[in-house]
């Protein structure tokens, strides 16, 4: 056979392939979707913790006031872990493409300084800040101690077997509670939790003695009577809980809480992270969002992309500082 014979029996044999494909209903693939086109699909908002806590309730109203400003659905996704480097990793190597986010909290920046995660919080680009909350202690309802002082007294009396849970090893509600002792001189038996739901659980179970998370995390606990909170780890009293003294107030000079914001893998089109900007400066000021956030006493703060990257980047050296002066190891 021919050179020339053979070409032409190639070329029928894919005309006829081609045509079955059609007859087939195959067709060749669509185009893949780009920026331009963003979002096309549901898009998957991380929380790194278990349901239950603060962040959790912040990602749930966030994805409901969303719903106006968005043409597709933001599903939570919960994936608790490592004091939430479980889930940040699963976003920082995703897909740059706007489809997996992640709700960032302080320990972003104070995991690594502990030695529990080798990301930094360049591995993700700041969406928006959300939120801002202070450190609480919280009791039981029936626990014998009704002032800080009667609590710290309390864990001087007998060290390290006071047990106050957090939110895992190296969140920003352990290192509360050791920037106390540090304070007061009150020694704590830490224990961790995958997320602050969990302790505060433990803390009606009766597992524990106390928890060092955000008011939040404990208001509805607290406004029914099982639980009490003895101090806020702010510059002012909250006006949800006007009644709870500030640790300066009690002679403890102590501010330290943590922030809630958006993130995305640090190689998101400029495109597609200018769209997520523009969607959550839409959603963070729809009532829907504020009303959930009143509710569940989470301090409101909003700052765009800019600004949360600003803060990133002070906050970050204030913990390095703050894990070395306290020589916090996991």
């Amino acid at each position: 056979m021919t050179t020339t014979k053979f070409l032409r029996k190639v070329a029928a044999l894919s005309a006829a392939v081609g045509l079955a494909a059609g007859a087939l209903g195959f067709a060749a693939p669509a185009a893949l979707a780009g920026p331009s086109d963003y979002p096309d699909h549901s898009v998957e908002l991380i929380v790194p913790y278990q349901p239950g806590g603060g962040t959790d309730a912040l990602a749930r109203a966030f994805a409901d006031a969303s719903r106006k400003h968005m043409s597709q659905s933001i599903v939570i996704v919960n994936r608790p872990g490592a004091g939430g480097a479980i889930g940040w990793n699963e976003v920082i190597h995703s897909r740059p493409d706007g489809y997996k986010l992640a709700v960032l909290t302080v320990e972003l920046l104070t995991l690594p300084h502990l030695g529990l995660a080798k990301f930094n919080y360049d591995d993700f680009q700041p969406i928006a800040q959300l939120n801002a909350d202070p450190a609480a202690i919280t009791v039981k309802a029936d626990a014998p101690w009704n002032t800080v002082e009667e609590f710290l007294a309390a864990a001087k009396k007998k060290p390290d077997e006071m047990r106050v849970g957090n939110s895992g090893t190296g969140s920003i509600w352990h290192l509360a509670a050791a920037a106390l002792e540090d304070k007061t001189g009150a020694k704590f038996n830490h224990i961790p939790f995958q997320g602050a739901g969990p302790a505060v659980l433990a803390l009606l179970g009766g597992h524990i003695d106390a928890v060092a998370v955000s008011p939040a995390e404990v208001s509805n606990y607290v406004q029914a009577g099982k639980l009490k909170m003895l101090v806020v780890m702010a510059d002012q009293r909250l006006k949800a809980f006007d009644k709870v003294p500030t640790a300066k107030e009690r002679g403890i000079d102590l501010t330290i809480g943590t922030w809630r914001g958006l993130g995305a893998p640090k190689n998101t089109p400029p495109e597609v992270m200018a769209k997520l900007r523009e969607i959550t400066a839409k959603t963070a000021a729809e009532p829907l969002m504020r009303e959930v956030m009143d509710k569940q006493n989470l301090g409101y703060v909003y700052t765009d992309g800019a600004v949360f990257k600003d803060t990133l980047a002070k906050d970050n050296v204030y913990f390095k500082q703050l894990i070395t002066k306290l020589n916090i190891k996991p």
